[in-house]
Order: structure tokens, then sequence, then C-alpha cells
């Protein structure tokens, strides 16, 4: 077992799995769960609304979290870090407030046709409720989104801008600085998914220029149930709340209420302190290994493992053709057989893989496939892994079509 695995127990304990979905979940490092553990442990109390030490120290840890998130994504203040419950929550935030302050009937939504459902979902309803449009991107044979295509459908009604960091399907990172800059030549609010960039690409908010930002804390070594909206001062002030109840209110009375300050308005009823630590301590994992040590080892793993795919005639590999692009994910189909056969098979030979649409299915559909299956990468993934996936491919034709 590689160096990196023994921070892991669930990879420590079940050595014999090559975990590779890691695009729907990544592994937990023990000081993370010993984190989680320890707030229920020691300080477990209600944040924010207690006057007694045990409510003060959740509050502080909450807090201190926050201090931390947004730090890590270069913010310029801790109260643009809204805390949810995953990066589909935050997108759906967005998608009903921010529709409320910036559509008017007859404006237009940008999106790809490469997001996730999560980021395509609330859009569609934000534009069916403020009788907008929605208008779609489509990238180009690598999978990438040119501002070419940008220039084409940006018009005078353009008024927000939702894209992926990067593909949960091709792998492919957008290039967000300059079609950023664009929109906002335009006046375009943007907003960016990071729930697949953030756990293999350092992040500046403010470098990048995005109004809003969002991610999940188990896709970055962190706990599930906790997720981070990103969001400019200037708009969040403005955007009406999304849920309601709890710590988010100032004052109520029988007929209306006001609503408490940044960050709190958007954060209804009991939040988990324990996730938001987690996060904090995803975040000190995350920096202690560094960008560069993910990074290198994802290439290099990716490098490995898209080669052998290629080498295999009835394999097709989906992305770009340069293999060090595809950022930990490579989907793929072997040729007459269903990706739940393909996944199935290879949970039978302690192989972990994703097989479907990858909650994707317009992109599905624009690749000319329908399903896929999917294998991502993280740094703690090891060659012993890659080969043990290749070897499950091999086999898996050969049970279908014999040698």
């Amino acid at each position: 077992m590689n160096k990196y695995k023994e921070y892991f127990p669930l990879l420590k304990e079940q050595q014999n799995i090559a975990y590779l979905d890691n695009a729907a979940t990544t592994q937990k490092p023990l000081c993370v769960i010993e984190t989680v553990r320890d707030y229920y442990e020691h300080k477990n109390a209600n944040p924010l609304r207690g006057l007694y030490a045990l409510s003060q120290a959740a509050t502080d840890t909450y807090e201190e979290a926050r201090q931390k998130i947004a730090t890590f994504i270069g913010a310029a203040k801790a109260s643009e870090i809204i805390y949810t419950r995953n990066a589909s929550e935050s997108l759906n935030l967005l998608g009903y407030s921010l529709s409320e302050l910036a559509l008017k009937e007859g404006d237009e939504i940008l999106i790809s046709i490469m997001e996730h459902h999560s980021n395509m979902l609330p859009w569609q309803q934000a534009a069916a409720h403020k009788k907008a449009k929605l208008v779609y991107l489509y990238p180009d044979k690598n999978g990438y989104i040119t501002l070419e295509e940008c220039r084409k459908k940006i018009t005078p009604r353009t008024k927000i801008l939702s894209l992926t960091q990067v593909s949960n399907v091709l792998g492919t990172e957008q290039d967000l600085k300059n079609i950023i800059a664009l929109a906002h030549e335009h006046n375009i609010i943007v907003s960016v998914d990071g729930a697949q960039g953030i756990p293999h690409l350092p992040v500046n908010v403010q470098e990048l220029d995005c109004d809003f930002y969002s991610f999940s804390g188990h896709k970055i070594y962190g706990p599930m149930g906790i997720g981070i909206l990103y969001g400019k001062e200037k708009y969040l002030e403005k955007m009406p709340p999304f849920l309601t109840g709890g710590e988010m209110i100032d004052f109520v009375d029988e007929q209306s209420a006001t609503y408490a300050e940044l960050p709190y308005k958007f954060e209804a009823g009991t939040q988990n302190v324990a996730g938001a630590a987690g996060l904090a301590a995803a975040i000190d994992f995350v920096k202690e290994i560094g960008y560069d040590t993910i990074a290198t080892r994802e290439k290099m793993l990716g490098v490995k493992l898209g080669k052998a795919l290629r080498a295999l005639p009835y394999v097709t590999l989906y992305g770009d053709d340069d293999l060090e692009k595809h950022h930990g994910v490579f989907s793929f189909n072997i040729e007459g057989i269903h990706p739940h056969d393909v996944s199935s098979l290879m949970d039978e030979g302690d192989v972990a893989i994703r097989g479907g649409h990858h909650c994707a299915q317009p992109l599905m559909r624009y690749l000319g496939c329908g399903f896929c299956c999917r294998a991502s990468i993280a740094f703690y993934n090891d060659e012993a892994d890659i080969e043990k996936f290749i070897e499950r491919i091999k086999y898996i034709k050969e049970y279908f079509y014999g040698k």
C-alpha cells in the first residue's frame, strides 16, 4: 500500500479495493473523521443561539471553519461564504434567489450542454418561473467551450452565465478567466460549478473574478452533507433568502419579517457544524499534501490509465486527446457491453467505477453514447489500482466475447 493510502482508514482496512469512483465522492482521511468525532464528543451544541460555553464553542468552530474556507478560495470576506448541504443546494439557492434579483421576462440564461443536472435543472426552473430563455453552449471536439462559442450565444438579453469548472464526464477544465472576463464586458453575472474543479485545482475566486462559486465538501476529502456557496457581497446583499426560519431572521411579527445580515440570511435552521469543522480539516489536509503533489500524481496515473485504454481496440475513450488534461476523469465504453454490466463485473473483481449517464444526460446524447463508464482518480490511487482496473476490462471483454 502506498504511503498516501495510509491516511485513509477505509483504504487501509479494505486493501483489496481499487477505488476509482472519486468523481462521485472521495475517501476521508483520518484527520477529517477525528475532527467530526471530536466535535460531537466535546463541543456539540446549537451554534449562534446559546450564551453558555458549549454553544459558544460550537459557534467558534463554525465561524473559524468559515474563515478558513474563505481564505482557501480567496474570498474577500468570510461573510461571502454561505454554508449549504452540497453544491446541488448551492446551485438551487442561486437558481431561485439570483433569478429573483436578476431576471425578467424575455431574459436569457447561458449554460453549457456539459453541465451536471445540478447546474441545469435549477436554471430550467428559473427560466420557466421568470419566463426567460435557457440558451446552451456546445463544446469543441475535445470538450472545451470556446470564446467564439460564447460570443455567438451572448446577446443583450443574456443576464446570467453558469458554467462548470471541470466536466464530471470529460474532465476538461474550461477557460474560466477569459470566459468570465468576456461575460463581464456584457454585464453578465457568472456562476461557476466548482464541484469537480476544487479537488484537483487551486481556486482563487477574486483572481477568477467569478460572481459565485459552488462546491461540495465530500468531493475534496471532507464529510458528506456540507457544501459551500461563495458569492460577491454586492449580489448576496440584494438576493432574497432561499430557505426561511431559525437564525436567518432579524425580527418577526405576525405579518412580516426582516432578515439577518450576511451570511446568516441564507443559513436557515440548525447548521451542520461538525461538517463545517470536517471540511476545514479537509482543507488543512489538502494544503499539507499540496496541489502540486495532487496534480503530479493524478496526471501520472491518468496518463497510464488513458494509454492502457487506448491500446484496447474495443474501448472508446471520451474527452481531450491530451491525457494530462482529464483531471482524473476517464469516461469510456466497451463495445457492445452496457456500462451497468461493466460496473457490476468490475465490482466482482473489487474495482469500483461508475456506469450510467453521470447526471449529464444531455451531454451523453450530445456525445452520441447515451451512457458510459467512468473511472476517476484521486492522488491516493496507485499503479496497482490502474493495473487491476485494466486487467478487469480485459476479463469483461473475454467474459462476453471470448478470447
